[in-house]
């Protein structure tokens, strides 16, 4: 996605708009990838009669990379915040808030509507209130399905749970904690470590994992995911607050794209030679496993460099896209799967189904976004920042619609710029597996 050209005269010193373009483009992204699963050779929530094989090669190019990009965007965004929060303690307060709300509010009103459906499909007889009133607040295994289930919010739960815990870390032992990343950020800038040494740990976490812990989601489960995503996320934290690892990005991002694409061409072709639920040797597996990672990686620098270089730039677009891009997180995925659910029964052929799942999805997603946001009590609900006082003064509204612009963006991704300029105020598949 290239973000239009710049309508607007501000100074690229004032904020990083760079990385709020890369992560509309990548939220945008993930809606086209959820509703292309509905047609794909994979197991998801719900499918069209017949798949469709063409999709593999793609679809396989997308997944090693699309969410670790979201985690290591979300990563940058949540160091600006804390240098702007006032230290630990009001910086974790914050996250909770911005962060829990929504989460707690999608599984109460949004989740269950993907979970009716998903009972529904193996012969549950009741409407939905029925569901949502009795049988949606049970635990354990209710008609093949697990509950409670958060669905496609785990996204939003594990950011939750490494914002916190890092909070937690900065408040007890914080000069160590940033001593050790800018020293990390020090020795990684040099050379061409900062593209080789994280492979390299993060494939061989990732194998030392594989034949050990089942590759499971939850947030009490899943080390495999924990152990790429939380170092990823704190990579973006460091990045930041490193601009000396900006340069290094700059000199690597060629052999980075040359990286990933040797690497997404072996994940194609396991993925082509082992189709669906066919499991490949062990070996072929953490060939498998050892190339996703080393596309993940690769990619992140690459695209980095590119929101640094080709994107950095604002446009009257970028403010409300930036905004609506969590409610239409919240909501996108369920709608997918309740449009699908009425629809595919009609026999529509492929392209047009594809066009009205997505058509319909980015409906009620704007639906949402632009009733919810004129509602005061539930704007924190779906992700959005609380409206300022009418009465406040011009200096107020000012502060607070910086501090709006920058808290909706950390939701999953925005930030300042990662140069202040010198008067600015302190700046601020399941998963992996195809889902």
């Amino acid at each position: 996605m290239t973000p239009p050209r710049a309508t607007i005269g501000i100074p690229q010193s004032q904020r990083h708009y760079g990385m709020d373009w890369l992560r509309i483009a990548a939220f945008g992204l993930l809606i086209v990838y959820h509703v292309a699963m509905v047609f794909a050779p994979w197991a998801w929530v719900i499918h069209t009669p017949r798949s469709y094989p063409a999709l593999i090669a793609p679809m396989a190019l997308l997944t090693p990379w699309r969410l670790p990009l979201l985690f290591a965007v979300s990563g940058y965004a949540s160091r600006k915040l804390f240098d702007r929060s006032g230290g630990a303690l009001p910086f974790a307060h914050s996250r909770a808030a911005r962060l829990l709300v929504p989460l707690a509010f999608g599984m109460f009103a949004i989740v269950p509507v993907e979970m009716w459906v998903r009972v529904m499909e193996t012969g549950y007889p009741h409407g939905y209130l029925h569901f949502w009133a009795i049988d949606y607040w049970r635990s354990g295994e209710f008609y093949g399905r697990e509950f409670p289930s958060w669905e496609h919010l785990w996204f939003v739960a594990y950011l939750a749970a490494y914002t916190l815990l890092l909070a937690a870390a900065i408040a007890w032992r914080g000069a160590a904690v940033f001593a050790l990343l800018d020293r990390a950020a020090n020795w990684l800038a040099h050379a061409g470590r900062l593209l080789w040494v994280p492979i390299a740990a993060l494939a061989t976490l990732r194998l030392a994992l594989l034949f050990v812990v089942p590759e499971h989601q939850g947030l009490a489960s899943d080390w495999n995911g924990h152990g790429q995503y939380a170092s990823i996320f704190l990579f973006g934290f460091a990045l930041a607050g490193a601009p000396q690892l900006w340069p290094a990005i700059a000199r690597l991002w060629k052999a980075a794209l040359a990286l990933a694409a040797a690497a997404g061409a072996v994940v194609v072709a396991i993925e082509l030679a082992y189709p669906g639920t066919a499991v490949p040797p062990h070996a072929l597996m953490a060939l498998d496993r050892a190339a996703r990672v080393a596309m993940a990686w690769s990619m992140i620098l690459a695209l980095f460099h590119i929101a640094e270089t080709q994107w950095n730039r604002d446009h009257a677009w970028r403010k409300p896209l930036a905004e609506a891009v969590f409610p239409f997180y919240i909501v996108h995925h369920p709608a997918i799967v309740l449009i699908a659910w009425y629809t595919l029964p009609l026999g529509f052929g492929p392209a047009a189904e594809f066009a009205l799942l997505l058509g319909g999805t980015a409906a009620a997603c704007l639906a949402v976004y632009l009733i919810g946001r004129r509602i005061g009590w539930l704007r924190p609900l779906i992700g959005l920042a609380s409206k300022p006082t009418a009465i406040a003064p011009a200096a107020a509204q000012r502060g607070a619609a910086l501090e709006r612009d920058g808290e909706v963006a950390a939701l999953v991704g925005l930030d300042a710029a990662h140069r202040s300029a010198p008067d600015d105020p302190p700046a601020m598949d399941a998963h992996e597996a195809r889902a």
